[in-house]
């Protein structure tokens, strides 16, 4: 367990991306000078949560290998409700990280401690936040952890081409003029342009070619997420022709992909995604 106690706990002198995803914190009130019975209130907490934790927690079990997958919402991406039971039934737990900053960061910790057998990271939002300034990233080490440890990686463009904000920022003005759409009160999302999204795709494969593992792009050339169909707020085909243009580019060996003509949340992507992955399992470069 691990749990801060201070005075600046919750202020932006702690951004998220200097706590690691399983931290806990509460503030020291009033104790800058001594104890007293606000800050004693404080502490027994801290301690309480310490000591609670330690009693209760269950350690992830390691009887099951694990596929490390991306995705945002499932009104954005669904291919997870299409791949989890078949992962299962193939023998896997898996572990599904919500792509908004701190569950990229979760799971590039755990890819980096080689906690899974393979990754499926399908959402890559984080990488466009994090070029334009949007304060829901993940950190410059996106997309980096599993290629770092020689985990299979199957990757795909889920998500590249918009921007998140925080619900209560304002768009900034160069944005305003894209396609939005207000997903809830916490997270709204602008369009990239099409040249910046070729700038991503150019980061995402880089990044990718430092992989020491075995990595395959699926294309999902129907789409990217769900918003961008055509009657969707955030369809561009324009954008997504970028997209597609730029991928068959700049991927080439060791890289290989896989286009499909369908959209991501389709049934054929995941089919894709199966296939690469049963296949790696029949050439033992995925163990069960």
């Amino acid at each position: 367990p691990k749990y801060v106690v201070s005075t600046v706990s919750f202020s932006p002198l702690i951004p998220p991306d200097r706590l690691s995803p399983d931290i806990q914190m509460i503030l020291w009130a009033g104790g800058l000078y001594g104890l007293n019975s606000i800050c004693r209130s404080s502490l027994s907490q801290a301690a309480g949560a310490v000591l609670g934790a330690a009693q209760a927690v269950e350690p992830p079990r390691r009887d099951r290998p694990v596929i490390g997958m991306t995705s945002l919402g499932s009104s954005c991406l669904s291919y997870m409700k299409r791949l989890k039971a078949p992962l299962e039934e193939r023998g896997f737990e898996v572990a599904v990280f919500h792509a908004t900053g701190m569950g990229g960061m979760a799971f590039e910790s755990l890819a980096r401690q080689g906690f899974f057998a393979a990754v499926m990271d399908f959402a890559l939002p984080e990488l466009g936040n994090l070029m334009v300034g949007s304060v829901v990233n993940a950190g410059a080490d996106r997309l980096t952890g599993a290629g770092a440890m020689g985990i299979p990686q199957i990757v795909a463009p889920g998500c590249i081409d918009l921007i998140d904000f925080a619900g209560w920022q304002e768009i900034p003005e160069k944005y305003r003029d894209r396609p939005f759409h207000a997903h809830n009160r916490l997270i709204k999302s602008s369009g990239l342009s099409p040249e910046e999204r070729r700038a991503l795709v150019r980061d995402i494969v880089a990044r990718l070619r430092q992989a020491k593992g075995p990595v395959h792009f699926i294309l999902p050339a129907g789409g990217v997420e769900e918003w961008d169909r055509e009657g969707e707020p955030a369809h561009d085909p324009e954008g997504l022709a970028a997209i597609c243009d730029e991928l068959r580019r700049t991927v080439s060996a060791p890289i290989a992909m896989t286009e499909v003509a369908a959209h991501i949340n389709d049934q054929a992507f995941s089919d894709a995604a199966l296939a690469v992955l049963d296949d790696w399992i029949a050439r033992g470069i995925v163990k069960r």
